[in-house]
Formats: structure tokens, C-alpha cells, sequence
């Protein structure tokens, strides 16, 4: 008896070995789901061109096709740049709200936001840019589209932000995406501004001429040539709607969307947690505050350069040129200010890079307008275009681990810092883009004229650097107070991995204790 029990105990033990060899079988191909193949992260990539695309085209051309192709009053125009950029920055927290809530499908939790708002994102982009045959409503029309094309772009770019986290569970495939991603966001704003320059540009008959006279204000274009330009803007939206197409096809034919497999986590914070949580951060509050001067000089610089090369130097049939080699220079330049920051600290390439735009901006508005010295300026000004709109989203992963670090309870907080800090900035743009624009309507702006009065050139040399300059020199000040320096930078980091390796080994010897139970 004793010893046919002694082999039926051997004979179970046999048994139980199987399972572990397969289980253990079984682990490599998990693992080896999580890489991404480089087609992944490509198509990845490629989702977020539409967002870089039409914002550049917004930003560098919207303001003058409203004040000239449409031909609305300064006024009216101020209202719909403001209104529309303040709607966009209050749908940002709010669809991320809604984002953040939505329950899993057969395609993923992200994507149906992506697919359902690509049509009607393509619909009402391509009529921001449609002349509406009647003349008292325009306004009304093109506010409604503006912020139903921001509300939807929202509903396309937040989800996508997001999917970032379900594309792999492993971080460094997460890192590898990303970097793609931005390569090719930063090449959608060199298309987006190619597009739509090349397109447009060139098609007024107005005289390409550097002085001005207020006795030719009464010079306006053609019908002919402004029924042209329109048809050219509408060509132009159109090209980029059939992008934008494209690239959400190719986001979601090439990722899939993976539903994650973690660990409950805790309760969500509410809204006025999380906007108490992240105003009441001081190193946070000092670099959204800081950057939030200089983004303010370089979207001002961004919103009136196109009006500025027309009309203050003259320079009419040349201007789409000027900023795409505007965007080209920062684009080229981004590898650069990568290594610079990691070889002399964020806080260096924040004062160097920013600061290198003032002596050019103080040159463009002093010397007499030439044509060449406007490329050599606008090389110059990309330079530093491209550090201003680099260093922010270099830096604010550095606030986070310091958040981190200094409040170990608090989780699922990182979103906030971001979401923040995008509503900040939005809103001020659309300040600053209001204000710039209803002053012109107090300089005398002529809509649709050849030609404007010398006040409209003083104001947009003004615009373009006097205050941005004042702007940068606010900004680069508060930027001093920001204590996250390199060394404690450094020291962050090997405290979050010192806890990322204490929760590792919490939680292998909670499966062990599991296991051996």
C-alpha cells in the first residue's frame, strides 16, 4: 500500500512538472508582443502630422485670409482669433475628462475618438477656409467653424496623445514611438506651411513694392484676382483635408490599440483636485509662467509675421517663402538644441536658445527692407523658433518627476500637468492674437487694400519686436527662479528608480508569498 501510494505520488509530481515547462514556454512570445515593429511606429508617427499640418496653417495664414480674402473688419476678426483659440483651450481638460472615462471597445478605447472625429474635423476645416456668398453673416459663420474644427481636432489629438500608453506595455518601445512621432510632427509643420503658402502665395495682383504711402489705401485687388485667391485658399484646405485622411487611415490600419492589463488603480482625481494640485506646485507654476512669456513673443511673432513682410517691408510675393525657410531652419536645427541641452543643462539651452531671436528681431524693424537680409533673419529667428517650442516639453517631464519624488502618494497625476499646461497656453494665444488684431483696427487697417498706412507698419513692426523682445526678457527672468537645475535633475532620477526598484522587489516577494501559499 505504502509503496503503490509512494508511486502514485511520483507519478503526480511527473505531472505537475508539465504545466511549468509550458508556462515557461509561453513567457518569450509575450514579451516579444510588446516590441514594436518599425512599420508600428511609423504609422504611429504618421497620426500625428494633422495636428502639426493645419495648426501651422492656421497660425501663419488664418489671420491674413480673414483680414484680406474674407475681408472682415479688424474687429471682427480679433473676435473670432481669440474666441476660437479660448474654446480650444477649454475643450483640452474636457475632452481629456471625457477621454480619460470611456469604455473599451473592439477597435480599442482611443480609436473610435479618433476615426468618428476625422470626418467632421475634415468638413469644418475645409469650410474655415470657404468665402460664404452672403456678407452679413460671415463672422458668425466662420466662429462657428473655427471652434467646431478646434473641438473636433481636440477629440482627434488628445486620444491620440494618449494611446501612447497602449501601443506596448514596455516603456522603452513607448520612448522609440514617440521619438518618431515627433520627428514627423515636426516635418508636419514644414508641410503644413509649404502647403499652404506655396499654394496661396503669389496669387494677388497687388505690386510688390517696400514703401508705403497712405494716399494708395484705396487700392484694392481685382474681383477676378480675389475670386482666384479664394479658389486657391480652398485648394490649398483641400490638399490638407486629403492628408489628414490619410494619415488617420494610416494610424489606424498600422497600430492596434492594446487594453491594459495592470493593477486596479485608485480613485481618479477630480477636476478641482487636480487644478489645486498643479497651481499650488511651485516649480511648476514658475516654468508654465516663465514659458508662457516667451511662447506669448514667438506666437505673436507667428500671428503678424505674414502681415508684416507684406506690408511693412514689402515684401508681398515673397512672404510664403520667408516662412517656410522660417520652419525649415527650426526643423533642422531641433537634433541640435537635442544635444545642446544634454550637454550644457535645460536651463543653459533655455537662456542661450531664446535669447538668440532678440538681436534679430531688433534688426529686422531698424534696418531699410531687403530682401536678402529677411531670409539671413528669418534663418536666424528659426533657430530659435525651434528651442522656444522644443525646451517646454523637455522640461515639464523633469517637473513631474519632482512631483514625484516630493509626493509619493498621489497618483495618475502626469496627465494634468500637461493638460495645464496646453489650456494656459492656448488661452494666451488667443489673447495675444485678439489683441494684436483689434489693434490694427485702431491703426487705420484697410481691409483687402494693396496698400496700408505707415501706422499699420509701425504697429506691426511693434508686434513683431518690441513686445515680443520685453516678452522674452520677462520670461528668460522668471525662467532664473525655476530651481529644477541639472543636479537635482540628476538626483530625481536616481531616487524614482531607487522606488520603481523597491516596488519591484515589494511585489515579487508578494507573488512569492502568493505562490508559496
Amino acid at each position: 500500500m505504502a509503496r503503490g501510494e509512494g508511486a502514485e505520488q511520483y507519478a503526480a509530481s511527473l505531472l505537475t512538472v508539465k504545466p511549468i515547462n509550458t508556462e515557461i514556454k509561453t513567457v518569450k512570445p509575450k514579451d516579444l508582443r510588446n516590441r514594436l515593429s518599425v512599420w508600428s511606429k511609423l504609422c504611429y508617427a504618421i497620426g500625428g502630422a494633422p495636428y502639426q499640418i493645419t495648426g501651422s496653417a492656421l497660425g501663419f495664414f488664418l489671420q491674413i485670409y480673414l483680414l484680406d480674402v474674407a475681408q472682415l473688419d479688424p474687429s471682427h476678426a480679433s473676435i473670432i482669433l481669440f474666441v476660437g483659440r479660448a474654446w480650444d483651450a477649454v475643450t483640452d481638460p474636457t475632452v481629456g475628462f471625457l477621454v480619460s472615462r470611456s469604455r473599451w471597445t473592439s477597435i480599442g478605447r482611443m480609436m473610435p475618438w479618433i476615426l468618428l472625429s476625422t470626418p467632421f474635423a475634415v468638413l469644418t476645416y475645409f469650410l474655415i477656409w470657404y468665402v460664404p456668398p452672403f456678407a452679413q453673416g460671415k463672422v458668425v459663420w466662420y466662429l462657428i467653424f473655427y471652434c467646431l474644427f478646434q473641438s473636433m481636432q481636440t477629440c482627434f489629438h488628445v486620444p491620440y496623445s494618449a494611446l501612447t500608453m497602449f501601443i506596448s506595455s514596455d516603456q522603452k518601445e513607448r520612448d522609440s514611438a514617440t521619438a518618431y512621432r515627433m520627428m514627423v510632427e515636426v516635418l508636419g509643420t514644414v508641410l503644413g506651411t509649404a502647403i499652404q503658402g506655396q499654394i496661396v502665395g503669389g496669387s494677388s495682383n497687388c505690386p510688390n513694392e517696400s514703401t508705403n504711402s497712405s494716399n494708395l489705401t484705396n487700392i484694392t485687388p481685382s474681383n477676378v484676382t480675389l475670386d482666384e485667391t479664394k479658389q486657391a485658399y480652398m485648394i490649398a484646405s483641400g490638399v490638407i483635408c486629403i492628408i489628414y485622411v490619410l494619415c488617420a487611415a494610416v494610424l489606424f490600419m498600422g497600430v492596434k490599440e492594446r487594453k491594459e492589463t495592470r493593477r486596479k488603480k485608485t480613485e481618479p482625481l477630480t477636476f478641482g483636485q487636480g487644478l489645486w494640485l498643479v497651481m499650488s506646485y511651485g516649480p511648476y507654476i514658475k516654468l508654465v509662467i516663465g514659458f508662457l512669456f516667451t511662447s506669448l513673443a514667438f506666437m505673436l511673432l507667428e500671428g503678424n509675421f505674414a502681415l508684416f513682410i507684406t506690408y511693412a517691408l514689402g515684401h508681398r510675393n515673397d512672404y510664403q517663402n520667408i516662412l517656410l525657410v522660417i520652419m525649415l531652419s527650426g526643423t533642422l536645427t531641433i537634433p541640435w538644441w537635442q544635444w545642446f541641452l544634454t550637454r550644457f543643462g535645460k536651463k543653459t539651452a533655455s537662456y542661450f536658445g531664446i535669447s538668440w531671436a532678440i538681436p534679430f528681431m531688433i534688426l529686422i524693424v531698424c534696418i531699410k527692407s531687403n530682401l536678402i537680409i529677411s531670409y539671413l533673419v528669418s534663418v536666424a529667428a528659426g533657430v530659435s523658433v525651434a528651442a522656444a517650442f522644443l525646451l517646454p516639453w523637455s522640461m515639464l517631464p523633469d517637473v513631474v518627476d519632482d512631483f514625484k519624488v516630493n509626493n509619493p502618494g498621489i497618483h495618475g497625476h502626469e496627465a494634468l500637468f500637461y493638460s495645464f499646461y496646453v489650456f494656459f497656453i492656448k488661452f494666451a494665444s488667443g489673447v495675444s492674437l485678439g489683441v494684436s488684431t483689434l489693434s490694427l483696427k485702431f491703426a487705420g487697417y484697410v481691409t483687402g487694400g494693396c496698400k496700408q498706412p505707415d501706422s499699420v507698419s509701425l504697429t506691426l513692426k511693434v508686434l513683431v519686436s518690441p513686445v515680443p523682445v520685453v516678452l522674452i526678457f520677462v520670461g528668460l527672468l522668471i525662467l532664473r527662479t525655476y530651481p529644477i537645475d541639472e543636479e537635482r535633475r540628476q538626483g530625481n532620477r536616481k531616487l524614482l528608480q531607487e522606488m520603481l526598484d523597491s516596488e519591484a522587489d515589494s511585489e515579487s516577494e508578494t507573488s512569492a508569498l502568493g505562490s508559496s501559499v
